[in-house]
């Protein structure tokens, strides 16, 4: 009897688990679904040709074998113009000892009477100041000859010789993007030499923010340390520009520029005949008015122009201005930097005269004053 129920109970068992297995065999393997087979996705190649202009053909300019100028004959007829200058200056070490340094740029013969042009900032501070003509002949120049405009980085200097080749000033103004020039001076200090590029750009400007404007001419011929002041000239053999500038950073190449010769003239002139530039003239010191500014000062504008110094008997000085006063509106315009009321001063003509508005301690004011000639420069 006990073996019958075990048989019994043995029997239910293995029915159990087959019983189980179907089951979960039905819900472990999940019905096959028949579909439909697939195309792949359409692509480029796979797309039907669609032609935008069956009749199109490559236009073809004929010759294009256009024969560049010779570089050497316009570096053959320019060279001699230009001249190699070296400078001593005065400097002072962190134990207020005095040394001398030396340096040096380029610059290039405008006059056959020995009227030199190059950058005021080869020659400004100069103790010394020597000339290296191109038939190597080593000149010293009189400093009291060298006149110097540092607002548009010009200045002149003569040196004692006669019916030296003078190279003519062209016109910068029709210079176009591409056009070849050629870059001159004593580059590196290592003698006169030419580097070739074209014109890069034609009009960027400088010095707009101090009614001074200035264009420059952009380049990618070479313009390195000591071709300052040298000039940049075109396939004639005339000057179209002043070397004066170019980026230095790694990641930059083939960025010079050259003041152009027609905003250059003007200034050479003046320096030449009358030893400065002459400019309207209002007399005063000045600076931007922030609000640190403001705080310290205890002034009662946080913009502005502070007046810091007022030249005696100046049309400032007549007009009543004082240090301290605070100008917020100058000639019709509001003046919110120091610039701007410069160039406020440099855009009017001398003889006009100017509405001012400032400020005084905690009351507002307006006064006039007539702008003159600006005297010479100081030394």
């Amino acid at each position: 009897m006990v073996m019958l129920m075990k048989l019994r109970h043995f029997v239910l068992s293995i029915a159990l688990v087959v019983s189980l297995l179907f089951t979960l065999g039905c819900e472990l393997i999940p019905e096959l679904e028949s579909s439909e087979p697939q195309e792949p996705p359409a692509t480029v190649e796979d797309k039907e040709a669609n032609p935008i202009n069956p009749d199109w053909e490559v236009s073809s300019s004929g010759n294009q074998s256009v024969a560049l100028p010779s570089i050497a004959d316009v570096v053959a007829r320019v060279k001699p113009s230009v001249v190699a200058i070296t400078v001593e200056v005065v400097g002072v070490d962190i134990f207020n000892r005095q040394y001398t340094q030396e340096g040096g740029g380029s610059g290039w013969i405008i006059d056959e009477s020995g009227i030199i042009v190059t950058n005021a900032h080869v020659v400004n501070g100069a103790t010394n100041i020597t000339v290296t003509l191109n038939d190597e002949r080593v000149i010293p120049v009189d400093i009291t000859t060298v006149s110097t405009d540092l607002q548009t980085d010009l200045a002149v200097l003569k040196i004692d010789a006669e019916g030296l080749p003078a190279l003519p000033v062209g016109d910068s103004g029709r210079l176009r993007v591409g056009d070849w020039v050629v870059a001159i001076g004593n580059s590196l200090g290592l003698g006169v030499r030419a580097t070739l590029g074209i014109v890069s750009q034609s009009k960027v400007a400088i010095n707009e923010e101090l009614g001074q404007p200035l264009r420059l001419i952009e380049t990618d011929a070479a313009i390195n340390p000591g071709n300052s002041g040298g000039p940049l000239v075109n396939m004639a053999g005339e000057v179209i520009g002043i070397n004066s500038a170019k980026i230095q950073a790694v990641e930059v190449e083939g960025v010079g520029w050259a003041i152009a010769s027609t905003d250059a003239l003007p200034i050479i002139q003046s320096l030449i005949s009358i030893g400065y530039v002459v400019r309207p003239w209002l007399g005063v010191g000045t600076q931007t008015v922030n609000p640190t500014i403001a705080f310290w000062q205890r002034l009662s504008a946080d913009t502005g122009v502070l007046i810091t110094h007022v030249a005696a008997d100046s049309p400032a000085d007549q007009a009543g201005l004082e240090e301290g006063d605070v100008v917020v509106r100058f000639n019709g315009v509001d003046v919110l930097t120091q610039f701007e009321m410069v160039n406020g001063i440099h855009r009017a003509a001398v003889g006009d005269t100017i509405e001012i508005i400032y400020w005084r301690g905690d009351q507002k004011h307006n006064t006039e004053a007539t702008l003159v000639e600006s005297p010479p420069p100081e030394g």
